[in-house]
């Protein structure tokens, strides 16, 4: 379904629709010849490891689509629990270190925030009792953690960089 969603949101297309002036118009659109697709895991579990990584690029190359990856580092590849993106993280500074499925990661999701965990909105409606930084809606890692997965990132983007370049 979504390599079949990722060619569709990459063809032009043409609709009905209304202007700003309340007449209706046809619109046309290009298409989006960046779109990607974005690995979140789910119902089978994470899908960030290596061999996920590689089987759905290669999926998106024989559909003839964009083969690049997003991963998400938090939902169904943490299995919600958000103190383990620094592991999901660190997986894909690996792949991206030394890997041929790292040479399709072009990006990572993670919930992040200056204060780890997440809050609910009190009840009585008193945001007072809020905690500046820290999250309302799902659960996140740290900036101090959040600092650490990005270093590790950062590495394995540069090593990928080097490996690149010692094979051109």
């Amino acid at each position: 379904i979504a390599i079949d969603a990722i060619k569709s949101a990459q063809s032009p297309h043409s609709f009905l629709s209304v202007t700003k002036q309340g007449l209706s118009a046809i619109v046309e659109t290009e298409g989006n010849g960046l779109c990607h697709m974005i690995l979140r895991g789910g119902a089978d579990g994470p899908n960030y490891d290596e061999p996920h990584v590689q089987a759905c690029s290669e999926q998106l190359a024989s559909a003839g689509v964009n083969a690049a990856l997003m991963v998400d580092c938090s939902h169904g590849n943490s299995s919600k629990d958000f103190r383990k993106q620094p592991l999901v993280a660190d997986s894909i500074a690996h792949q991206l270190s030394a890997t041929e499925s790292g040479k399709r990661i072009n990006g990572v999701m993670i919930e992040s925030n200056l204060v780890e965990g997440s809050q609910s909105i009190p009840a009585d409606g008193d945001l007072s009792k809020l905690v500046y930084g820290k999250s309302i809606t799902d659960a996140c890692v740290n900036w101090d953690d959040t600092v650490k997965i990005l270093d590790a990132l950062r590495e394995g983007v540069r090593n990928r960089r080097r490996r690149a370049a010692a094979t051109s």
